[in-house]
């Protein structure tokens, strides 16, 4: 994957709490043996699903997304996320480039029905207005804030522990399903689901599977979506990226995750994010078509 080395990156989109850290709070319960990764996920999107939608079934509510003691200070990103050339060496400057596009994409999909979101970077633990999360959590949505969240080191830890391939594709991939939840929640798709549902073609694992085959059509027009200069940020997505971002679906599968990071037992009846066949043959069909309108899961009885 290349970047548009001219091209301008906006840092704006970014909230960059590392500096500062989160309060840590009452975090969320994380499963052990790299389960935290589909446990929190599911607990932080239906927290709220099960609550109200100002974040209030949480017992938490944030201030535009900031817990107390939280400051968003994006200095270091100003200064050094200039132009895609900064996104082609830096993995923090090609998440900056990753959201933009994103939110280009999905801007021109849904004109005035998208309403752009932030990223909150973060390190160790972060304050939301779904509760609070560590960085075993994983990369999430909240949809009581509206914000995506995520800890980059989580891109070390998908190779390290989960034995991804890696690589700037495979993070955009993971930042696109977390849009993809945005997306969800402004088109109300998220009500369909009932809150706590596990199982193969639970309304749970429809909803991550949408989520990854948005980043599927994301990634087919990526080349191509332009930004506020007209200038596509992302020059080049080659058949190796594709590869690896289908890599890693497929090593967060819940079939994979629990037979190689969990107990070995594969119990599909406990399922919330899909199996990895599932969760790479929604990305493909999303790359395959470019068009959301094939991402509906919930019509369809044949999941994969």
């Amino acid at each position: 994957m290349r970047y548009s080395e001219g091209a301008g990156l906006d840092t704006s989109k970014v909230r960059d709490l590392r500096g500062g850290g989160g309060r840590g709070g009452r975090g969320l319960a994380v499963g052990g043996g790299g389960l935290g990764l589909v446990g929190v996920l599911v607990l932080v999107l239906f927290q709220v699903l099960g609550g109200g939608s100002d974040g209030s079934g949480t017992g938490f509510t944030g201030l535009d997304g900031l817990g107390n003691g939280q400051t968003a200070d994006n200095g270091a990103l100003e200064q050094h996320c200039r132009t895609g050339a900064d996104a082609n060496d830096s993995v923090d400057c090609a998440v900056v480039a990753d959201i933009e596009s994103i939110e280009d994409f999905w801007s021109g999909v849904l004109g005035d029905t998208y309403l752009p979101t932030d990223t909150v970077f973060f390190s160790g633990s972060v304050d939301t207005s779904c509760g609070g999360a560590t960085s075993g959590s994983g990369p999430f949505y909240c949809p009581a804030d509206q914000l995506v969240y995520i800890d980059l080191s989580f891109f070390d830890q998908l190779q390290q522990q989960f034995g991804a391939q890696g690589g700037l594709f495979v993070n955009a991939y993971v930042i696109a399903h977390e849009y993809g939840h945005h997306v969800q929640n402004l088109l109300g798709t998220n009500r369909q689901v009932t809150p706590g549902e596990t199982g193969p073609a639970s309304g749970t694992v429809r909803l991550e599977l949408q989520a990854d085959c948005y980043a599927g059509t994301w990634a087919n027009h990526a080349e191509t979506v332009p930004d506020e200069s007209g200038t596509p940020l992302i020059a080049e997505i080659t058949e190796d990226d594709i590869n690896r971002a289908l890599d890693a679906a497929a090593r967060i599968g819940d079939d994979f995750i629990q037979e190689n990071l969990g107990g070995g037992t594969v119990d599909q009846d406990a399922f919330t994010h899909g199996s990895s066949e599932q969760r790479q043959r929604w990305f493909r069909a999303g790359y395959a078509s470019g068009d959301p309108r094939d991402c509906d899961t919930f019509s369809t009885d044949d999941l994969g």
